[in-house]
């Protein structure tokens, strides 16, 4: 589960040791951490290990804008709107029985997290244009890597949304703080990417 994640950090391996025991549970994770850390690599393997069938589903929060949100995370019916000529399912039906990783989550503007709140509160979701709920089991990952303490007291961000998806908290840490991994990925780079463009692979200068 953790292959793709290049790292001989003691550190790290004691946050794999920790997912393996938490991933199982399906209790909402949030993972922070710096842009560049992994953080998504990180929530494909609670996936992978929590046994759940469904399947992974990734939205990057931040690239969803007011109009999108609802149809996006919700879907929508038939004729609801200039366009939908057919309907079509949500991120959250799509994850029904698997996990729903939402990256960049504190970008999600206020009116939009009391949606998401909703819809995590009651497990049912009502598609746009819908007249029927549809109840959702879904596990929740988030991603972030700002200071949500900073958000939440700026109120930029809804406290009640923040200990919905913060159960289980994971931190990644940045490269500099586990310098033993620089070489170990400068080579991981410089053969992938020699193998790619079919060339002899360079030495490296200390």
């Amino acid at each position: 589960a953790f292959s793709q994640v290049i790292t001989t950090s003691n550190r790290m391996r004691s946050i794999f040791k920790y997912i393996e025991a938490i991933a199982r549970t399906n209790l909402p994770v949030l993972v922070t951490g710096e842009t560049g850390v992994g953080k998504e690599l990180i929530a494909k393997a609670i996936h992978d290990i929590s046994g759940l069938e469904g399947e992974l589903i990734s939205l990057n929060v931040a690239g969803v804008d007011d109009n999108l949100f609802s149809d996006t995370l919700f879907g929508h019916k038939k004729g609801s709107f200039t366009g939908a000529i057919d309907d079509r399912k949500g991120y959250f039906e799509l994850a029904d029985e698997g996990t729903l990783f939402l990256d960049e989550i504190s970008e999600m503007p206020l009116a939009l997290q009391a949606k998401l709140l909703r819809a995590l509160e009651e497990k049912k979701i009502k598609p746009v244009g819908g007249n029927k709920e549809i109840e959702v089991d879904v596990h929740i990952i988030s991603a972030t890597n700002k200071k949500m303490n900073e958000m939440i007291d700026q109120g930029k961000f809804r406290l009640d949304l923040y200990h919905r998806i913060n159960t289980i908290q994971i931190h990644i840490p940045p490269l500099r703080e586990r310098k033993e991994d620089i070489e170990l990925l400068l080579n991981h780079f410089v053969h992938y990417f020699s193998t790619k463009k079919n060339i002899s692979v360079p030495e490296i200068h200390p």
